[in-house]
């Protein structure tokens, strides 16, 4: 299955985010997540800066959503923290979800591009953040509209187990955390084309 493949930036920026980042979208993912809940606004703005113009519209912001202004980006991410898109944003959304009816009651909703819903898997990155869906209710995200793209443990050797549910894609971030070096990133990302 050609699954649509995003990547989610770990929660604390590291100093090599940038060439991370840009790591993962010449590999010809989808879309990296800046997901930074304690970085400033010029925090933000400076990594996007620094990551080449040509991946912008391939990075989605989960938070300072006031950038969209000043950077051709690929959208935005609602969540708990910031739940709302600013005012006369036409851009693409996604939104995360954490239960099978929030995924059902969005799933047919024109202005999301995706929504996220997690923890498929025992998460990596939480530790005591175990999986809470059965089959049976993951069975139940088929026929939606807007693609649901699987987050939470997920590596290269649940590929296959994920493929017995109806996801359009997943969503890595605690397995591409784990890697100490751009070296280790990139044998991490290898490893998901093998699978």
């Amino acid at each position: 299955m050609n699954y649509l493949k995003n990547a989610i930036t770990a929660p604390e920026q590291r100093p090599d985010e940038a060439k991370r980042i840009v790591t993962i979208l010449e590999a010809g993912w989808d879309g990296v997540h800046i997901r930074l809940p304690n970085a400033s606004l010029k925090e933000v703005k400076t990594l996007i800066e620094t990551i080449p113009q040509k991946y912008h519209d391939r990075l989605w912001l989960h938070g300072h959503f006031e950038l969209v202004n000043e950077f051709n980006l690929g959208g935005l991410h609602l969540n708990s923290r910031c739940p709302q898109p600013p005012a006369n944003y036409t851009g693409r959304l996604s939104r995360a979800c954490h239960t099978v009816e929030e995924v059902t009651s969005y799933g047919n909703d024109r202005n999301f591009s995706k929504l996220i819903l997690s923890p498929i898997f025992d998460s990596i990155s939480k530790k005591g953040y175990p999986a809470k869906f059965s089959d049976y209710e993951l069975l139940e995200i088929a026929d939606l509209a807007v693609p649901v793209i699987a987050l939470g443990g997920v590596t290269p050797e649940r590929i296959d187990e994920l493929s017995k549910w109806p996801f359009s894609g997943y969503a890595v971030l605690g397995y591409f955390q784990q890697a100490a070096t751009i070296e280790e990133l990139k044998e991490r990302i290898g490893r998901f084309e093998n699978s």
